[in-house]
């Protein structure tokens, strides 16, 4: 199919009246929709061009929606349908993102040894001792990974040892990642 003078001028008039590529394409035949686009496109890519980058449609009017009464259901007065009830209920609010750090940022502050329990630091010097060192690619949903070490060196790794059902860590690792809330003191 060759873009002959007639076929680009009723492709300009049939644009500009605003109807769709589809349209256009289907009335000139031998053309699909993204042909009618490409040639609007190069096209609009000359100089002088007085193409709109839309065709212009001709919105309809709305249709006015008709209100439906609410009765209340029978044998209960006053009451609205679950519908009504659901909707009265506001939406609850958004978790909030945790903001990732940048690797040029210091980390936030972690818990100190101080913060932990004795018998819990106990705990996981002894698992450390015994741990699997497993790389990252070694790591399943099975395997604790709780991280040792420094990632900038070749002195890292996972723990390794079985999780907890349902925590990442290992019992030991878990009871330093998850601390209980501490009671709030008022000002």
């Amino acid at each position: 199919m060759a873009w002959t003078e007639e076929r680009v001028k009723l492709l300009i008039t049939r644009w500009k009246e605003g109807r769709t590529a589809s349209r256009i394409a289907d009335e000139l035949g031998g053309v699909t929709r993204n042909a009618v686009i490409g040639k609007i496109n190069r096209l609009r890519s000359r100089p002088n061009h007085d193409l709109p980058y839309r065709a212009a449609r001709k919105k309809a009017p709305a249709k006015p929606v008709a209100k439906k009464e609410v009765k209340p259901e029978s044998g209960k007065a006053g009451s609205l349908p679950k519908q009504k009830a659901a909707a009265k209920k506001p939406a609850p609010p958004m978790p909030a993102r945790k903001a990732i750090i940048p690797a040029d940022q210091p980390l936030p502050p972690q818990p100190s040894k101080f913060e932990i329990p004795e018998e819990v630091l106990a705990q996981v010097a002894a698992v450390e001792k015994k741990t699997r060192k497993l790389g990252l690619m070694e790591l399943s949903e099975k395997t604790c990974k709780w991280p040792i070490g420094d990632p900038a060196t070749k002195e890292f790794w996972f723990c390794g040892h079985a999780v907890q059902q349902g925590k990442p860590y290992c019992a030991a690792h878990t009871a330093i990642a998850i601390q209980p809330m501490k009671p709030r003191r008022r000002p």
